[in-house]
């Protein structure tokens, strides 16, 4: 019988009097650090005028963020377990509002480099958020609370771009920026008034030596990832940080080994349950960035050229808008079947979706009802899996490590993302049509991509088969079955 540890005490209690009210504000938390995900994005060919530099410098105002991004969440999320998960939320809360204040004053490149980084530090707002839920929301409630929690991610990014392209088409562009702050202070302030700390706490010592090696393997492989196809994938520097990663991360792993205390606990990472989550995971992540990547240039290149659309940033804001929107009603018939069927199948279904999604793009891509169509069927297919990833890790680890197991799990999909990115950009550097002496990338390029990206998505569902069944994977969204012998604190 698969290993899965007793739910945790406080899931089993009666819900809060605001427990409604602490989900709403947790979602809208989470809507404002993925907000971060799109808001740079129309301003990003303008980025060199703007900040008086070289395009290839102000590319680092997206890497700053993907790196900070992927060495905060495992951090904080393990200092949540360890000093509380509400003041880890509200200190990325209040990293995010220094970030977005920083790149509002922002004028040139290196204040900007730095804002964004701080904004990329806020991004264990989600794990946390999932990890306070489990703490603080009845047991019928969590599997609903969880997918509206991990749904927030979507929707936050899907609304996030039309409204920063319309803000960016109207008013200076700094105003983007001061409008992200606001809403974090908004955000904070309803966290402060609103959500309870978590009792579950485990002490102890942090695990710097652990933090550190962690943060030096991700940021070499994430720089060789992103920034390999500038430098050149044969080249020193690229090949020298990805040999630099797997020695730092192959010393990481057999320090956490060793450690009391280590910052992930690796012997619980290898559950088959939490090891094939996360790798389902990467792949899902993977697939779904796919999307974000052939969309918005299929709108965007001319119609000239016989495959694009050529319409502008705000139009493509608005046709992935509906997207989010998808993807928050997708929730709650995520948590419907994750309480019937547990989440492995709500994993399974989903990636299916999205896989069809992606079949359909293949066939459907020269009008813009097409690429609605394709993003609501995908963004369907994102909101099943959003909900079941969470459900499944709490599922198998103790509550004492569920920040942590959690911010790992969303670690494992950026680096998805940021695989999916470099694959990507090489296919379509390669695959190429001539328009008006430049290179664009063709048609052929793009269906392939998708193709991949459908792979993907049935990677996940293969990886999917082997997390166990419903005995282990359902104590997460449904602990009534083990509660009687589980004690319940007062």
């Amino acid at each position: 019988m698969p290993d899965a540890p007793a739910p945790p005490a406080a899931a089993g209690t009666s819900a809060p009097p605001r427990s409604n009210a602490v989900v709403a504000v947790l979602a809208l938390a989470g809507i404002v650090v993925s907000l971060m995900q799109t808001l740079v994005i129309p301003i990003v060919p303008e980025l060199p005028k703007l900040l008086d530099a070289p395009a290839s410098d102000t590319a680092w105002a997206v890497t700053a963020t993907l790196l900070a991004a992927a060495v905060a969440t495992p951090v904080v999320g393990r200092l949540g377990d360890m000093v509380g998960k509400r003041r880890m939320l509200l200190t990325s809360i209040i990293l995010l509002i220094s970030g977005s204040v920083v790149c509002a004053l922002a004028d040139s490149l290196v204040p900007m480099i730095i804002g964004r980084a701080l904004q990329g530090l806020s991004a264990a707002v989600v794990p946390l958020g999932i990890s306070i839920l489990r703490d603080t929301v009845s047991a019928e409630k969590l599997a609903g609370s969880t997918a509206v929690m991990s749904a927030s991610l979507g929707v936050g990014g899907a609304l996030g771009l039309p409204t920063a392209a319309f803000i960016a088409d109207n008013w200076d562009w700094h105003i983007l920026f001061w409008t992200s702050a606001a809403l974090g202070v908004v955000a904070f302030a309803l966290v402060l008034l609103l959500v309870p700390e978590s009792e579950n706490r485990v002490g102890g010592r942090f695990d710097l030596v652990g933090s550190l090696g962690l943060s030096a393997g991700l940021v070499s492989l994430l720089l060789a990832v992103s920034k390999g196809g500038d430098w050149g994938w044969t080249s020193g520097t690229t090949l020298g940080l990805g040999a630099a990663a797997v020695l730092i991360l192959v010393a990481w792993g057999w320090w956490e080994l060793r450690a009391r205390q280590p910052l992930v606990d690796l012997r619980t990472t290898a559950k088959r349950q939490v090891l094939f989550t996360n790798l389902a995971s990467i792949a899902l992540g993977f697939s779904m960035f796919a999307m974000s990547l052939v969309l918005p240039q299929l709108l965007q290149l001319p119609e000239q050229t016989g495959y694009g659309l050529g319409k502008s940033m705000l139009t493509v804001g608005l046709v992935l808008a509906p997207q989010g929107l998808v993807m928050m009603v997708m929730s709650a018939v995520s948590a419907s079947i994750t309480k019937a069927k547990g989440p492995k199948v709500t994993l399974m279904i989903g990636s299916l979706i999205v896989a069809t999604g992606y079949g359909l793009n293949i066939l459907l891509m020269s009008e813009v009802w097409h690429l609605v169509l394709v993003s609501c069927i995908i963004g369907a297919g994102v909101g099943f899996t959003y909900g079941a990833l969470p459900a499944l890790i709490m599922g198998a680890v103790d509550p004492s490590q569920t920040g942590s197991a959690n911010s790992l799990n969303t670690l494992m999909r950026s680096l998805g993302t940021s695989f999916a990115s470099a694959v990507a950009g090489v296919i379509l550097a390669q695959m190429t049509t001539e328009y008006g002496g430049f290179a664009l990338p063709a048609e052929n390029g793009f269906k392939v991509v998708m193709a991949i990206g459908a792979g993907a998505a049935l990677a996940a569902f293969l990886l999917a088969t082997f997390i166990p069944k419903r005995g282990a994977a359902v104590r997460a969204a449904d602990p009534e079955g083990v509660r009687e012998a589980t004690p319940v604190k007062a």
